[in-house]
């Protein structure tokens, strides 16, 4: 039942593949969003989980990513991904399979941050799940030295700047060993790579503007959002965590009027590498959106 599907986004067309299960009446619906430099092809696996268990499954990829038109390639702004959730959403509500009353937003990573900020803005919102979401960077990175944190910074600054000036994006790799110029510098760095690309053809290319990083180092803070979220939000975060650690999720949670957290064992990348967690985790994400769609619809 997966589809291809697109939706516009400011003049320019964002990409998305829809899943909706068998049955007659409108369902509820799951807009799942990937993390910094993600694409929706590492999320099918979680969409095609939803949708067996009687959800429809929306994700998509955000404007200048994977299959999605814009340009320059490979730039994130915050705003412009807040925005590109906004329409994915409201194309989910103007679907005649899907009640509109009943979406439940899913974001991993950075997407876990847009999810929040974006529930928190929509009453109409039924759920939020922020699995290992961002929500500010720690203030020391675990095996990065200074030396390579102001060397990330300085790429930072320059591309910030050659974006002010209408220039060409300087690229930086999203991944890489430990002691190189990347985003993220990891041991983990050859099995992560690995499982973003599935050893084969895919969307996601280990490239980035890390300009965008500057805003989430200023001015980006979900937790303020989560504050304002009525909707029911889960937390589910990694134990041994180093990019978004434990603690920065619990504030999510714990300043969510109705949030709860779960940790679970291993680190950032085990949600991406370990298939029993990630059959776990998914589970228990299931169990919480049905409770609280379900309850949605009796209110209803």
């Amino acid at each position: 039942m997966r589809t291809e599907v697109s939706f516009d986004v400011a003049g320019t067309r964002c990409a998305g593949h829809l899943w909706l299960p068998h049955g007659q009446d409108p369902v509820p619906c799951v807009v799942l969003c990937h993390g910094f430099s993600g694409t929706m092809d590492r999320l099918f696996d979680y969409a095609e989980h939803f949708a067996d268990a009687g959800f429809a499954a929306l994700v998509f990829d955000y404007r200048s990513f994977g299959a999605s038109e814009g340009e320059p390639r490979q730039v994130a702004t915050i705003a412009g991904q807040l925005d590109d959730l906004r329409a994915a959403v409201a194309f989910a509500r103007g679907h005649a399979d899907i009640d509109p009353e009943r979406i439940a937003l899913w974001g991993n990573s950075l997407g876990g941050a847009h999810a929040v900020t974006i529930g928190a803005d929509d009453p109409r919102i039924a759920a939020v799940v922020a699995q290992i979401p961002f929500n500010g960077f720690p203030k020391k990175v675990e095996g990065r030295s200074t030396t390579e944190t102001l060397r990330l910074l300085g790429a930072i600054g320059y591309d910030a700047l050659r974006g002010a000036l209408r220039l060409r994006p300087f690229y930086i790799p999203m991944v890489g060993a430990p002691g190189t110029l990347a985003v993220t510098t990891t041991d983990e760095a050859e099995a992560h790579i690995h499982t973003l690309t599935g050893g084969g053809e895919t969307l996601w290319r280990n490239t980035i503007a890390p300009r965008a990083l500057l805003t989430m180092m200023t001015r980006y803070h979900p937790a303020d959002a989560a504050t304002r979220l009525s909707c029911p939000l889960l937390v589910c975060a990694a134990a041994d965590d180093r990019e978004t650690p434990v603690e920065t999720s619990r504030e999510l949670a714990e300043r969510a009027p109705r949030g709860e957290l779960r940790v679970y064992p291993g680190t950032h990348f085990s949600f991406y590498t370990d298939p029993a967690l990630r059959a776990r985790v998914g589970t228990e994400q299931i169990d919480f959106l049905r409770t609280a769609t379900d309850q949605l619809r009796e209110k209803l």
